[in-house]
């Protein structure tokens, strides 16, 4: 039994040997490396990758980039507000004269408004401020009322006043207006008397009224004692100068 293992081992080791010998006999020389192939397709886009940490600030150098091209207009701003007017600009040169206009209409004197009264004081009631003229001497258009005392404009224009009031003692009175379009105006006159005597205090002016205005004479409540009597008169007076329009 042991001579025929033996011959198994030897046989075994001799076709080893004759393995080994082929193959150092036969074997071929390496080859050279063939050409590179064509670059593939790009592949697909990878994930977006984690936001990285903030990177340390850059070192300024002071040198400065150049300028940008110049970005789209931006929406209109709210308008702002209104500034304060600038100064007047220097007269421009007078024009050429113009073309003589056509001759008017003769006008008439009686087709022209006159408004005008006077009145005087005789049996005026008592009380109150309002000096009250009773008696009528002339009322053209019937713009002074006696029994008020007051002038009612009814044509707008440039109106005349004017009084005479008699007394014995210091007195004060007013020619007073007042309209719709205006506030009150007075304008006063004066007169002093120590001796009892005859005195007139007198007064007028020029007025611009319109259409409703009222003008009357007012006493000043301390001092307003006017004469009553047949020996003098005391007079208020008023007419338009000329119409407005």
């Amino acid at each position: 039994m042991e001579a025929p293992k033996g011959w198994l081992v030897v046989c075994v080791l001799a076709v080893s040997l004759a393995s080994t010998v082929t193959q150092d006999t036969c074997r071929a020389p390496d080859g050279t490396d063939g050409t590179p192939g064509n670059p593939g397709r790009s592949g697909r886009p990878g994930l977006k990758g984690e936001r990285g940490e903030p990177g340390a600030a850059g070192i300024r150098t002071g040198i400065q980039g150049l300028k940008g091209d110049q970005g789209d207009p931006g929406p209109p701003g709210k308008s702002g507000k209104m500034g304060f007017p600038g100064p007047s600009g220097p007269t421009g040169i007078s024009g050429p004269p113009g073309l003589k206009g056509l001759k008017g209409n003769p006008g008439n004197i009686k087709d022209q408004p006159r408004p005008a009264f006077s009145a005087v004081r005789r049996n005026p009631p008592m009380g109150g401020n309002v000096v009250i003229f009773d008696t009528v001497l002339t009322n053209q258009e019937g713009p002074y009322q006696n029994h008020s005392g007051l002038f009612v404009c009814a044509v707008p224009g440039y109106y005349y006043f004017t009084f005479q009031v008699v007394s014995k003692r210091d007195i004060c009175l007013s020619i007073v207006s007042s309209g719709r379009n205006h506030p009150r105006r007075s304008l006063g006159f004066c007169d002093t008397n120590s001796r009892g005597l005859f005195q007139v205090v007198s007064g007028g002016t020029v007025l611009q009224l319109q259409h409703g205005d009222q003008v009357w004479i007012e006493k000043d409540p301390v001092k307003g004692h006017i004469y009553q009597g047949t020996d003098a008169d005391s007079i208020f007076s008023g007419f338009l100068i000329f119409p407005s329009t």
